[in-house]
């Protein structure tokens, strides 16, 4: 019997479109030998949808066909299974899934707010749990959490768009002491939306605007000269953990852009509004890069041991990619920033080690089985009822005096 893995993309997220992509490149790279594969397009207003014709691009050209011919439902659990259920009349099941397979990506979706709905309804999914998937969305979190294990980053500082509406020259104050250019960056968001590189106050200015846009947050850090940017995945959980092969993204600007992320980039680039996901390509598989990166011995492994101890003490899960910069004239390494579900999935780094793209989604639709194992063997609640008898001892009113007050 296949398994049926629901896969969810979308959300109310910058990246919502970004989601598509990944999403339509795994499930076309799905064994379906295997699997039953279900899509589950969630829009830019929460509502969910199902149904064969999502997994076809054309479809969101015109996203009045989603409504139109896609099932608008709801996913809860319901004896024993969890079930995708019509919200309109006659609220019939279309299918139950066994497993979910988030594949999103930004605030809203990537940063446990997704992940938590499917904790609390109990349902095996793949990827970081919700602490993982916070401190992996929150640039803040994570530059925090990595500090203090001792890992190597660079100098930054971060303050609410309050703060800077309140106070301007206080948070300008505190930005100064970094050292320019510097780099800006909403702090929970990714696919380097909103983001801006200044060399002095009057451009920092003009970043901070542009960066309260998309983010209540917003992080400020030191630009590293001589840079030389290197990703690389990580698979695994807290117990164990593989990298992928290293590369070096290139781009023509100052930090890589949203354009030479998803738009850009040759071959994956968007033609009459079509973007080749059935090939493989699109996404951040169409990014230019060298693959791998031509690295000294000493810096690969550095990279290689700092990317497992990153990923280790966020707590993270499934497949992750981590973003490095490198003075390449110091040669010394700074860990960036991770993401909890990469664009494409960084399926490209994985096949420069000979793992291909079906074999990955396999081994991350076992991880999940996995990690949900573990969480059930964890004890989360007792069998016991304090409120038993509760009423028969008056209750609030019977509490009034007594030595054993709640706490």
């Amino acid at each position: 019997m296949k398994i049926k893995v629901g896969v969810i993309y979308g959300g109310e997220s910058v990246e919502h479109e970004v989601s598509i992509i990944s999403a339509l490149q795994a499930m076309n790279k799905m064994d379906q030998e295997k699997y039953d594969v279900i899509p589950i397009y969630v829009t830019k207003t929460r509502e969910w949808y199902t149904g064969d014709m999502l997994k076809d691009i054309e479809v969101y050209q015109d996203l009045s066909l989603i409504k139109k011919y896609g099932k608008n439902v709801v996913l809860y659990y319901n004896k024993g299974s969890y079930v995708l259920q019509k919200k309109s009349f006659p609220k019939t099941v279309v299918t139950d899934i066994d497993i979910a397979f988030p594949i999103v990506h930004g605030t809203n979706v990537e940063d446990g707010v997704l992940q938590g709905y499917l904790q609390s309804i109990g349902i095996p999914f793949v990827g970081s749990d919700v602490y993982g998937s916070v401190v992996g969305q929150d640039k803040v979190y994570m530059k925090a959490i990595w500090k203090e294990a001792g890992l190597p980053i660079t100098k930054y500082a971060w303050f609410y768009d309050t703060d800077y509406k309140q106070d301007s020259e206080a948070v300008i104050k505190k930005v100064s002491k970094l050292k320019y250019p510097v780099i800006i960056k909403p702090a929970t968001t990714g696919s380097s939306v909103g983001i801006s590189v200044c060399k002095d106050e009057e451009e920092l200015v003009e970043g901070i605007d542009e960066a309260i846009q998309y983010d209540r947050k917003i992080i400020v850090e030191e630009v590293v000269s001589n840079l030389k940017e290197v990703n690389i995945a990580v698979m695994g959980n807290y117990e164990h953990q593989k990298v992928s092969a290293i590369e070096e993204v290139l781009s023509g600007n100052k930090f890589l852009t949203y354009e030479d992320k998803y738009v850009g980039g040759g071959k994956g680039k968007l033609k009459g509004g079509k973007m080749p996901v059935k090939s493989g390509k699109g996404g951040m598989a169409s990014a230019l890069r060298k693959l791998p990166a031509k690295l000294d011995k000493d810096i690969e492994e550095k990279v290689q041991e700092v990317a497992m101890k990153s990923f280790k003490v966020l707590g993270s899960g499934g497949n992750c990619r981590i973003d490095f910069l490198i003075d390449d004239k110091k040669k010394e390494v700074y860990v960036n920033e991770i993401n909890s579900i990469p664009g494409s999935l960084a399926f490209y780094l994985w096949n420069a080690k000979d793992v291909n793209f079906t074999t990955l989604l396999d081994d991350m639709i076992n991880l999940g089985v996995k990690d949900y194992k573990k969480r059930l063997s964890k004890v989360h609640s007792f069998d016991t009822n304090i409120l038993q008898g509760f009423a028969a001892r008056g209750g609030l009113k019977g509490m009034k005096g007594s030595k054993g007050k709640l706490r």
